[in-house]
């Protein structure tokens, strides 16, 4: 019989796992408390959360919000961090405190749009221009040729402008003479 805790802590776990954009999985073994918490606060402005859990009540959190691929993931002591937003800045988060900090943490593997990555997929997930970085990129490739469209047809006008005022000028040079 399941005790009000756990049923507690699977709703918390499910109600994250259906709400994630990307998960990854690293084995939290020899870190201490300083050092999970400094992880945790370097996820936050990502938007995302680290949580260490048991892999039974992560299993059945997985069944219960319909996202079985997630269990694969859990492989020994594991310490989940849920993305809720841009899937790319979770993982350059995470990956950076650990290589800031010179800490030996085995990415395990991750979850994205409902495929298991493995760990070079997480890691080159992280090489990843960030969501505003992309459209950013998009709409200037979209905006350029309007830009030079543009341009075209105000050097066309400039062009055109400046040849009735040369014949306006040389109309007048030939009225004065006369």
């Amino acid at each position: 019989m399941p005790t009000p805790r756990k049923i507690e802590m699977v709703a918390e776990i499910r109600d994250q796992m259906s709400r994630a954009q990307v998960a990854i999985a690293a084995d939290y073994r020899g870190l201490n408390v300083a050092q999970l918490t400094k992880l945790r606060r370097a996820l936050r402005p990502a938007g995302a959360e680290l949580h260490v859990m048991k892999n039974t009540l992560a299993s059945i959190a997985a069944d219960q919000a319909g996202r079985p691929e997630f269990k694969q993931l859990l492989q020994g002591p594991t310490a989940i961090a849920f993305g809720f937003g841009d899937p790319v800045a979770p993982v350059k988060a995470l990956l950076d405190v650990l290589r800031a900090e010179r800490l030996q943490v085995p990415i395990i593997g991750g979850w994205l749009d409902g495929r298991v990555l493995d760990a070079k997929e997480v890691e080159s997930l992280a090489t990843l221009p960030s969501r505003e970085q992309l459209l950013a990129n998009v709409v200037g490739k979209l905006q350029s040729p309007l830009y030079t469209f543009a341009g075209l047809l105000q050097a066309s006008m400039r062009t055109f402008a400046g040849l009735v005022d040369a014949r306006i000028r040389q109309l007048e040079e030939q009225g004065a003479a006369a």
